[in-house]
Formats: structure tokens, sequence, C-alpha cells
């Protein structure tokens, strides 16, 4: 007798066991969507159509905001309001990823000799710096875009003395609703500055 009831307390415990189990598997919370990590998209310059200047480059990750300080993706949604695209970043801080895209650029135009970053430390004839007040996706009523406001110095090293600044206004419109046709337009958008900034610092540093 005394065995018939510690089998149906081991069964009691059992089934109750198995309750608990099936609940919880019923209520955990689904997994959160991945995030989705993007390189900013480029095309192949151009080749180039002068000749080698006997210079060399510094480019340096320009100075911005804290909120555009990071590798969240912005997008400027009402008025002067700020949000972040969910669940995407870039796979670097923006000030990095700008500062990368024009060296690439001044890299592959092959023009100028020599062509380091900040990080380096390595010397170079001339500094290019500047300030990113915009590197956003902007939605309007009627359309959506990519705006990028980039005021660009160039320093002669030796003498630290800027001898040309201009500023730059880029603004791409994003072809569709997806976060890849942001992204595309983000990349259309850094070429065009790129290629705007390299022909600038070209012009400036010769005059």
């Amino acid at each position: 007798m005394a065995s018939l009831i510690r089998i149906r307390r081991h069964a009691r415990y059992f089934l109750t066991g198995m309750f608990f189990l099936s609940l919880a598997a019923c209520t955990i919370i689904p997994s959160s969507p991945l995030l989705q990590v993007y390189l900013l998209p480029d095309q192949p310059a151009a080749a180039p159509s002068g000749q080698q200047v006997n210079w060399s480059l510094r480019v340096v990750q320009p100075g911005t905001n804290q909120f555009l300080n990071s590798s969240r993706i912005a997008v400027q949604s009402q008025g002067e309001e700020l949000a972040v695209y969910k669940d995407s970043r870039w796979s670097d801080p923006v000030p990095i990823l700008l500062r990368n895209r024009l060296i690439m650029e001044f890299r592959r135009d092959g023009r100028v000799r020599a062509v380091t970053n900040d990080d380096d430390g390595l010397p170079a004839d001339y500094e290019l710096s500047g300030d990113l007040t915009a590197f956003q996706g902007v939605q309007h009523a009627n359309k959506n875009e990519v705006l990028i406001r980039f005021d660009a110095r160039l320093v002669r090293a030796s003498e630290r003395k800027i001898i040309a600044s201009r500023s730059f206004e880029i603004r791409q419109p994003i072809g569709g609703s997806s976060m890849n046709d942001v992204v595309q337009a983000f990349g259309r958008a850094s070429d065009n500055l790129s290629a705007q900034v390299l022909n600038w610092t070209l012009q400036a540093a010769t005059e």
C-alpha cells in the first residue's frame, strides 16, 4: 500500500513538472531581430585626369556632435528631431566611416603620392580635417533623401595654418523604402562628397 502511494506521489510530481515546463515553453519571449551591420557602399573612382603631385596628405577624423559620433544610422523624421533606423548599424562610427571613405577616394585617384590617417602618426605636408554636421536620412512629406554636410579645412602642416576652407552639402534621393535603399543612397551621397572634396583639395593645395 505504501509503495502504491509513493508511485502515485511521484506520478503527481512528474505531471506537475511537465505542466510548468509546457507553460514556460509557451511564454518564452521571442528572440529579438538580428542587428544588421552595414558597410558604406562605394563605386570605384574614375581614372585620374592630371599629374601626380609631390606632396602628401593626412586625412583626420572629422569632428561631429554627440549624436552622430556613433555607429547608429541617423534619420531626421520631423523638423529638427533626430532618431535612428531600428536594428541597423554602420560597421564603424560615422566620423571614422567618412574619414576612411575620403582616404579611399584619394588613394584610388592616385594623384596624391601618399595619403595617411590621423591614427598613423606619420608626417604629411597637408592635413584635411573638418566638421561633420549632418550624416542622416531625412523624411519629407513627398520624398526621402540622405543629407551630408561637411565643413572642410585644409591645413599646411609645417605652419599649422589653414590655407583653405569650404562647406559641402550633398542631398541624395532615397530610391525606395527598404533599409538597403537607404544604405545605397548613403553610398551615392558619400561618393559625390568624396569626389568634390578630392578636387577641391587638389586645387587648394596647388594655388
